[in-house]
């Protein structure tokens, strides 16, 4: 069994929508990935959601936690447990509107309103972790 150390972000825009992001035509997460050597969380979270999604322009709010979580396997109802994954993730806003993503295995990314994020993350621990921070990210930015 590998460890890996992952970083990602819940990004609004001015909307106040959510960024997700689509892996291999697969799966949907938000903007995470491996934190690469000499790299620390939040560098490595704002190269994968500019990667996953274009937007580069992002003003960091906080972090907002970490959990862990076996990684999502070829046929995305089961788990890979030969990997387990530390998720770090950060809150960003961004003036960007327009999704252009760089890496040919995130090839869709999208913006949806918060209360629906849930429907489409497909893991269920990616789920309950945001569903956990939606009251913190609404006090915070309160939906329009």
């Amino acid at each position: 069994m590998t460890h890996t150390y992952i970083a990602g972000g819940v990004v609004l825009n001015k909307k106040g929508e959510v960024l997700i992001v689509n892996q291999l035509g697969l799966s949907w997460s938000l903007p995470k990935g491996h934190i690469e050597e000499g790299e620390d969380e939040l560098a490595a979270a704002k190269r994968e959601i500019f990667e996953e999604s274009g937007i580069s322009q992002l003003s960091v709010i906080k972090r907002l936690g970490s959990y862990d979580r076996a990684r999502i396997a070829l046929d995305v109802t089961k788990e890979d447990k030969l990997e387990i994954r530390t998720i770090t993730l950060f809150l960003f806003t961004t003036p960007q509107m327009t999704l252009e993503p760089r890496d040919a295995e995130n090839p869709e990314a999208r913006w949806v309103p918060r209360q629906e994020v849930t429907d489409y993350l497909t893991h269920r621990k990616d789920r309950y972790f945001f569903k956990n921070i939606i009251p913190e990210i609404d006090e915070l930015f309160p939906p329009k």
